[in-house]
């Protein structure tokens, strides 16, 4: 027999909201209209106040108001959400773009290389200036296709269209810097009945992206790495094997290209090509309903109403704050290299995985770290996540001072580059734009970097250690250490190890903060 025979709406709505998930059980309440307990943490009160408004009921049934507050409420999450977790497929959409709109290469067939290393006109998520980078897409629509790497090629990687890692080559892939020849296999292709003399890999998507990456020579120079690409690097359908096509070598260095996603509700429009184009297979089906839901569908058009427009514009903004919100002030722990934050380095790989697994996927995916990363930059490869001594390539990046303030091109800094740098290669440090994350420009500086085997006119201090200065004017005596910045305009840096030695990993060499002068 119940205590309690008649419970009010108002009272349940109290009891609703103090003690929903604690001791209250089934048998403590039998409200009104009931035969038996029924358990308050089944039932809806009549009024329930939330931060995007007041929810009205008529014994659970919503009225008209709160239906379209919670309707509007899903939608609008639906919108960042696809905007977070399809951010890699916009960003290596919109390389893709870049390449064949932009410079004008057709895949399968033409290789862009930058013959005098990448400047700052370049608009790619935080490239480089430190090493020759040769690029190709792959259209494997057609059937696979077949990369010839010449020997000594530093690092290189094809990453699908949802920028997921599909192989590396040269120092780091299966040919270890010797060269070979790469067989990509596209969705649905069969292996051939021999694959001797090829390294074999397979790709989910039609569209695959190819960098390669160059070291300079002994003095600093790309000559080397530049000829090495035009003489060895070939790319051809794997069906004209026998008599491949004569691959086209075009100079992007100073291009003004741009190859990176919108923050605007244009990265609906780029998603959606992605998505029209790709087998769906590519993709998992609760995220394609992600996208459905806010009107991206395979094989559908993608037309959304004003309404829904301004909805979508609302998401990308709000996406576009919770992404650069990860990035430049993460919350995890794991995203700082060292303990209590020193110097506020950063990691684009928090937890040390490439595929952004925690605890090895026990924990599912960081979402967090892979809106990190993906964010802030390209390629993805496990030899960028891993510790391999000697291979591969390490980065650490801050956006902050020693003190934890962002980083002002109007003022003065300085970091001290400790001695015996754990790079068997090179070590530089880049500086970048915070709003397109690439390159720094400024009229003076068209390379914002300095690379102790690039710039060999760096001066050491007598310990072997190397002090670096950024700001709008060098520190007397010191042009030779400095990167300008420009006043009115943020900054950040990355820090990259090539070649990277044991001591970068178990932390005996350590970078200090970035000081304010």
């Amino acid at each position: 027999m119940s205590l309690i025979t008649r419970f009010p709406s108002a009272v349940l709505s109290a009891l609703f909201l103090a003690c929903s998930g604690s001791a209250l059980h089934a048998a403590d309440v039998a409200p009104k209209g009931y035969n038996t307990p029924i358990p308050v943490d089944v039932l809806t009160p009549d009024t329930v106040n939330t931060r995007i408004g007041t929810f009205n009921y008529f014994d659970g049934f919503p009225d008209d108001e709160t239906m379209r507050k919670a309707r509007r409420q899903v939608d609008l999450g639906r919108g960042v959400q696809t905007f977070l977790n399809f951010m890699p497929a916009a960003s290596l959409e919109m390389l893709y773009v870049g390449h064949r709109d932009g410079y004008g290469l057709k895949p399968n067939r033409d290789i862009g290389i930058f013959d005098e290393l990448m400047s700052a006109k370049s608009l790619w998520l935080t490239g480089n200036t430190d090493t020759v980078y040769a690029s190709a897409f792959l259209d494997l629509s057609n059937g696979p296709v077949v990369v010839e790497v010449p020997p000594g090629t530093g690092p290189g990687t094809v990453n699908d269209a949802f920028f997921r890692f599909v192989v590396d080559m040269g120092g780091p892939g299966p040919d270890k810097g010797k060269g070979g020849k790469y067989l990509i296999l596209g969705p649905g292709d069969q292996a051939p009945a021999s694959t001797d003399g090829f390294f074999v890999a397979r790709t989910p998507s039609i569209i695959n992206w190819l960098i390669l990456r160059g070291f300079l020579d002994d003095q600093g120079q790309p000559d080397t790495a530049r000829e090495s690409f035009k003489n060895g690097l070939k790319i051809y359908p794997y069906a004209m094997r026998a008599n491949p096509q004569a691959n086209a070598f075009k100079n992007l260095t100073d291009w003004t290209v741009n190859t990176i996603h919108a923050n605007n509700f244009r990265f609906y429009e780029e998603l959606n090509e992605v998505i029209q184009r790709e087998p769906s297979e590519m993709f998992s089906p609760e995220l394609l309903g992600m996208a459905s839901a806010i009107g991206i569908q395979k094989g559908k058009p993608f037309a959304p109403d004003a309404e829904l427009r301004a909805l979508l514009t609302e998401s990308v903004a709000i996406g576009n704050a919770t992404a650069r919100s990860i990035l430049f002030s993460p919350q995890d722990p794991k995203a700082y290299i060292y303990p209590g934050k020193v110097g506020y380095w950063q990691t684009g790989f928090p937890g040390g995985s490439h595929e952004y697994l925690v605890d090895n996927g026990n924990g599912g995916r960081d979402m967090d770290g892979r809106t990190l990363f993906f964010y802030l930059a390209t390629v993805n490869t496990p030899a960028m996540a891993l510790e391999l001594p000697g291979v591969g390539s390490q980065y650490a990046f801050t956006s902050r001072d020693g003190n934890g303030a962002y980083l002002d091109g109007a003022n003065t800094y300085k970091l001290t580059v400790p001695a015996n740098a754990p790079a068997n290669r090179f070590w530089s440090f880049v500086v970048y734009d915070p709003q397109t994350r690439s390159m720094l420009q400024s009229k003076e500086s068209p390379y914002p970097s300095k690379n102790n085997k690039r710039n060999q006119d760096m001066v050491s201090n007598a310990d072997g250690s190397v002090d670096l200065y950024f700001g709008p004017k060098p520190p007397a005596g010191q042009e030779a250490n400095w990167v300008k910045t420009v006043p009115g305009k943020g900054w950040f840096g990355i820090f990259r190890l090539y070649g990277p030695e044991q001591a970068w990993f178990d932390r005996t060499w350590t970078l200090g903060p970035i000081d304010k002068l």
